[in-house]
C-alpha cells in the first residue's frame, strides 16, 4: 500500500521501460479492447494481403475489412479516453498547476478572446467595408461606361451614320478615362418592339465593326448577344489575358463593359464602351479609397460560366505586388460578373489591400481641423486603453503565477513536513517565508511536530498505565470467590461490577468448623487504585479475624481497631459481616454502617410475604475517634432463624444509587420489587434480572460507583432450628 500510494500520489516517479513495456502489452492483449485492436489489425492486415494476391478485394471481404476498422476505432477510442483521464491525473496533481491553469482559463483565456472578439469584428468591418468600396467604384465605372456609350451611339444616330471613326476618335480623346477606354461600333440586325415604329437610324452604315481606342486587352466584338436588352446594359465582366500567346502564363481581370443601341425599332448597330481596370484606375481607387485592388480569381461555376479570353499584346494590368502578407493586406470579397455569350451570373474572387491609415486620414478629413483634432483625440485614448489593458493583464498574469508559486510552494513545505512526519521524523521543520495565513499555517506545523513527540510519549505512558490497572483488575478479581460457593442447604451467587479498571466494593465467603459460614460484603469510600489496596488489605485482615472471632460484633470491633491505625483520615469503610450456623438454623450479623440487607421469608412463614430491611445499629470502621469506644459502643449484633426458601440480599450503595440521565436513582424500593417479584428464580437468574433491570433503568448514564451485590437463599436441607428461635431476633449490644 505504501509503494502504491508514493506512485500514485506522492511525487508520481516516471515509469521504467520495462513497466512501459509490460503497460503497453498488458493493454494490448490482457484488456477487451486491446485485443479487439490487435484482432482488428491482424484481419486488415490479412485482408490486405489477400486483396494483392488476388488483385482485389472481394464484396464480403470488404465488409469485413470495414467491420474490423470499426472495431480498431472503437478500442483506439477507449485507450485515447483513458490515456486523457492519466494525463489529466498526472498533469493536475500538483496544486499549483491546477491554480496556474484555473487562472489561464479564468483570467487569461477570457481576456485573449475578448481581444480576438473585437479584432475579428474589426476585420469582418473592414472586410465589408473594402468590399463596398470596390463594388461602389465598379457601379460608379459601370455608370460613366454606359454614359459614354449611350451619348456615342446617339451622336452617330444624329450623324446618319456618317464618320463613325471621326464621332470615335473624338469620344476617345474627350473622355476621362484617356488609355483605359476602348469603344467599337457592332452591327446588328435587331427588332425592338417597344421602341415603336422602324426607322432607319444609320443608312451609312458599313457591315463591318468600327474601333477605337486600347483593344489590346480583348478583340472587338464581332456581334452582340441575344441576351443584352434593347435599352442596354452595363455591368462587370472578366476576362484572361494570355501574354505572347502562352496558355499556362494567363491570369484574370475585370473589365467595365457597357452596351447601348440607337432610339430606333429596328437599329442596325449597337456601340460597346470598355473601361479596363488599369494601373491608372487602381491608383485612383487607391488614392480615393485606401483599397489596392490586388488580384482577381475566377471561382469555378456550375453553369460553365467562364471568362473572356484575350490574345496578345501587352499586359493593360500589370500584376498586383502580392509580396506583403497580413490579414488587411488581403482581403477577399465575392463579385458577380456576366458571361458575354450567354448572360450567366459567374463569381470573381478579388483580393483586396486595405491601408488602416489612408483610410482613417480620408475619413477624418472630411470632418476639418476640429473633426480630426477631435477623432485622433479618441484614436489616442483608444489606444492608450488598449496598452493599459494589456499592461494590466501581464501584470495580473505574472502576479497570479508568483500568487500561485507562493500557495502551492507552503502546501508543498507542509506536504513533505506531513511525510517525513509520517516516516517518523519528528525533528523536520519548515521554514517561514512569509508572514500570512500560510506562514501562521507552517508556524503551527512546527508547534505540533515539537509537540507530537511528547503526545507519543504520553501515550505510551498512558498505555503503560492502562496495563497496570489491566493486571490489577485482574488481580483485585482474583481476591474475591471465584464462582458460586457450593454449601448444602445454601445457594448462594454474587456479582462485583467495578466502576473503574479497579473498585472499593468487596465481598467475601470464609467456611468456617461446625458448618458455619461466614458472609462478607464492604464498601471503601472512594473508587480508583487507593480503594482497592484498602480492600485487599481489607481481606487480609478479615481472613485472619475469621478465624479468631466467631462473633461478628467482636471481628468487626477488632477489624476496626487494626483498621482504624493504618486507614487515611479521609477514609472509611463500611461493612456487613454475618455468620450461617447451618446446624442449628440462623444467622447472627452486624452491620458496620453498610448499607441494610433485605430478607424476604420463605413461603411457609405466613401467608403475607414482604421484604423485610434489616439495618442494626453500627458505625463505620477507621474512623479515629475515642481509640474505638464509640465504635464499639454503637454496634449492634443480631441474629435471625432461617426457614427454607429465605432469601438474603447483601448490596452495596451503588446498586441502589444508581442514577440514570435525569439524575433518578434506582432505589431501594424499586431493588425490594423486583425481588419480591422474581425470588422464585434461582439465584443466579434472579442476580442476572437484577443487573439487566439496573441496566434498562440506568440507560446510556455512565456509571458511578461500584455495584456489588450478593443473594443467598436457603434450601429444604438446613437444620431445624428449635420452636423457642422461631421469627425472634436477637441482638447484643
Amino acid at each position: 500500500m505504501a509503494g502504491s500510494r508514493s506512485r500514485g500520489t506522492a511525487g508520481l516517479p516516471p515509469l521504467s521501460a520495462a513497466d512501459r513495456s509490460l503497460g503497453v502489452r498488458t493493454a494490448l492483449f490482457g484488456t477487451l479492447p486491446g485485443r479487439a485492436i490487435v484482432v482488428g489489425l491482424a484481419v486488415k492486415i490479412g485482408i490486405f494481403l489477400v486483396g494483392v494476391a488476388m488483385r482485389g478485394i472481394p464484396a464480403f471481404l470488404a465488409v469485413v475489412d470495414t467491420v474490423a476498422g470499426l472495431v480498431i476505432a472503437v478500442g483506439a477510442t477507449y485507450f485515447l479516453f483513458r490515456l486523457l483521464v492519466l494525463a489529466k491525473r498526472r498533469l493536475l496533481w500538483r496544486v499549483r498547476r491546477k491554480l496556474i491553469l484555473s487562472y489561464i482559463f479564468i483570467g487569461f483565456v477570457p481576456a485573449i478572446l475578448i481581444v480576438g472578439f473585437f479584432l475579428l469584428c474589426g476585420f469582418l468591418l473592414f472586410y465589408n467595408f473594402s468590399s463596398y468600396l470596390v463594388q461602389s467604384r465598379l457601379r460608379a465605372l459601370s455608370d460613366r461606361a454606359r454614359v459614354v456609350a449611350q451619348s456615342t451611339a446617339v451622336e452617330i444616330q444624329r450623324g446618319g451614320g456618317r464618320d463613325i471613326v471621326g464621332i470615335l476618335a473624338r469620344r476617345q480623346v474627350n473622355a476621362a478615362e484617356g488609355r483605359g477606354l476602348a469603344i467599337a461600333v457592332v452591327p446588328v440586325q435587331r427588332t425592338c418592339e417597344q421602341r415603336g415604329a422602324a426607322s432607319a437610324d444609320a443608312p451609312g452604315l458599313a457591315a463591318t465593326v468600327t474601333a477605337a481606342g486600347a483593344w489590346t486587352h480583348l478583340q472587338p466584338p464581332s456581334s452582340i448577344p441575344a441576351w443584352l436588352p434593347c435599352a442596354g446594359f452595363s455591368g462587370v465582366f472578366a476576362y484572361e489575358h494570355r501574354p505572347d500567346g502562352r496558355a499556362a502564363d494567363r491570369d484574370t481581370h475585370m473589365l467595365v463593359r457597357a452596351v447601348a443601341f440607337p432610339e430606333s425599332a429596328q437599329p442596325r448597330y449597337a456601340v460597346v464602351a470598355d473601361l479596363l481596370l488599369d494601373d491608372d484606375v487602381r491608383t485612383q481607387l487607391r488614392r480615393d479609397t485606401g483599397v489596392e485592388l490586388k488580384s482577381v480569381s475566377a471561382v469555378p461555376n456550375e453553369h460553365g460560366v467562364k471568362p473572356l479570353v484575350g490574345e496578345g499584346g501587352p499586359d493593360p494590368q500589370p500584376a498586383a505586388d502580392n509580396t506583403r502578407n497580413g490579414l488587411l493586406n488581403n482581403l477577399g470579397s465575392l463579385m458577380e460578373y456576366r458571361d458575354w455569350d450567354t448572360g450567366a451570373a459567374g463569381t470573381l474572387l478579388v483580393m483586396t489591400r486595405l491601408s488602416v491609415s489612408d483610410l482613417y486620414d480620408r475619413i477624418s478629413s472630411a470632418e476639418g481641423m476640429a473633426g480630426r483634432s477631435f477623432g485622433q483625440g479618441l484614436l489616442l485614448a483608444l489606444f492608450g486603453i488598449g496598452g493599459l489593458f494589456l499592461i494590466i493583464e501581464f501584470i495580473a498574469l505574472v502576479a497570479g503565477l508568483a500568487l500561485a508559486k507562493s500557495i502551492t510552494g507552503s502546501v508543498h513545505e507542509l506536504f513533505a513536513g506531513t511525510e517525513r512526519v509520517r516516516q517518523g521524523d519528528f525533528t523536520h521543520k519548515i521554514a517561514v517565508k512569509t508572514e500570512d495565513q500560510l506562514g501562521e499555517l507552517a508556524g503551527s506545523f512546527n508547534e505540533m511536530t515539537g509537540s507530537i513527540e511528547d503526545l507519543l510519549r504520553q501515550a505510551a505512558e498512558k498505555k503503560r498505565l492502562e496495563e497496570e490497572l489491566r493486571i490489577a483488575r485482574e488481580i483485585q478479581m482474583s481476591l474475591l470467590p471465584q464462582g458460586p460457593l457450593v454449601m448444602p442447604g445454601l445457594s448462594l451467587t454474587a456479582l462485583c461490577v467495578p466502576a473503574r479498571a479497579v473498585g472499593g466494593d468487596y465481598y467475601d465467603f470464609f467456611p468456617m468448623a461446625d458448618n458455619r459460614l461466614g458472609v462478607l460484603i464492604a464498601d471503601v469510600s472512594g473508587k480508583g487504585t487507593s480503594a482497592a489496596l484498602y480492600m485487599a488489605e481489607l481481606k487480609g485482615l478479615v481472613l485472619s479475624l475469621s478465624q479468631i472471632h466467631t462473633s461478628p460484633r467482636d471481628l468487626l470491633i477488632a477489624a476496626n481497631r487494626i483498621i482504624a491505625k493504618n486507614l487515611d483520615a479521609r477514609s472509611f469503610i463500611t461493612m456487613t459481616y454475618a455468620v450461617i450456623d447451618l446446624n442449628a438454623g440462623r444467622m447472627t450479623y452486624a452491620r458496620a454502617g453498610h448499607t441494610p440487607m433485605m430478607y424476604l421469608p420463605g413461603p411457609g412463614c405466613g401467608d403475607s410475604r414482604a421484604v423485610q430491611v434489616l439495618a442494626p445499629d453500627g458505625l463505620v470502621l477507621g474512623l479515629k475517634i475515642d481509640d474505638g469506644e464509640m465504635f464499639e459502643r454503637l454496634l449492634v449484633e443480631s441474629s435471625i432463624p432461617m426457614h427454607a426458601g429465605d432469601l438474603y440480599v447483601l448490596f452495596t450503595d451503588g446498586i441502589t444509587e444508581a442514577m440514570n440521565a435525569a439524575d433518578d436513582c434506582f432505589g431501594e424500593p424499586r431493588l425490594a420489587q423486583i425481588v419480591e417479584t422474581h425470588s422464585a428464580l434461582p439465584s443466579d437468574q434472579l442476580r442476572e434480572r437484577v443487573l439487566r433491570e439496573i441496566e434498562a433503568f440506568v440507560g446510556d448514564a455512565p456509571q458511578h460507583d461500584d455495584m456489588t451485590m450478593i443473594l443467598l437463599k436457603i434450601d429444604d436441607s438446613v437444620g431445624a432450628p428449635t420452636s423457642a428461635a422461631i421469627a425472634e431476633h436477637v441482638e447484643i449490644g
